[in-house]
């Protein structure tokens, strides 16, 4: 063999296993965040009919909820978003050509501050997601135990 040949083969060599690699990876990260979590789509508002979902898992924790997109390499979380700012707006059916991505889901609108947001979740994701919002402590009682 030529010493160009060599050359080839060992750069194909590491960009293969670069590649097998990454894909561990990331198979990695999905496997542990579905397994500590709610499956969801999340979107940004304002968005087109049918724009804009991002699959993900979203966690709650006393302050916040927390969302991770699952075809993100980012090892933290995509979005969080505080437990007193969110606000439920609305609930709906999925529509138009929603229908082919998130069926038996609903899509939930919500507002944190200036922000809107929709997530779909199935219905019992939903339900313990309303819950977790109604129960969180009021500012009054969150004032009186920090100090």
């Amino acid at each position: 063999m030529s010493g160009t040949t060599t050359f080839a083969i060992v750069v194909l060599v590491v960009l293969v296993a670069g590649l097998v690699a990454l894909g561990v990876g990331v198979a990695l990260r999905v496997a542990r965040l579905r397994s500590r979590g709610t499956a969801v789509l999340f979107r940004v508002l304002p968005a087109g009919d049918d724009r804009g979902w991002r699959h993900g898992i979203v966690r709650y924790n006393d302050d916040a909820l927390v969302y991770y997109r699952l075809s993100s390499l980012r090892t933290g979380p995509s979005r969080v978003i505080e437990r007193q700012a969110i606000e439920v707006e609305r609930r709906r059916a999925p529509h138009g050509t929603e229908v082919d991505v998130i069926e038996d889901m609903t899509v939930v609108e919500i507002s944190a501050g200036r922000n809107r947001y929709e997530l779909a979740m199935s219905p019992g994701a939903v339900t313990a997601f309303q819950s977790w919002v109604e129960s969180r402590p009021s500012e009054r009682s969150r004032r009186r135990r920090s100090a």
